[in-house]
């Protein structure tokens, strides 16, 4: 299973799910379930990809495999 950290990510350089949402473009809505639920939402290439640059990391940094 894959998982999205983009919660912890945003956390240590301290950005609020609202900032993130605003520096990467995507709806706050997506966000939230995005740090709600990091290994249950589809998460487009494109949306990844934003993230990415709003966080300063690469792609392969958001994701994390975990045990089912």
């Amino acid at each position: 299973m894959i998982r999205l950290k983009v919660k912890e990510l945003a956390q240590e350089q301290g950005l609020s799910q609202r900032k993130l949402a605003k520096m990467a473009n995507i709806d706050i809505k997506n966000i939230q379930k995005i740090f709600r639920y990091p290994t249950s939402k589809i998460v487009t290439t494109e949306t990844l990809d934003k993230l990415a640059k709003a966080l300063q990391v690469d792609a392969s940094e958001l994701l994390e495999s975990v045990d089912d």
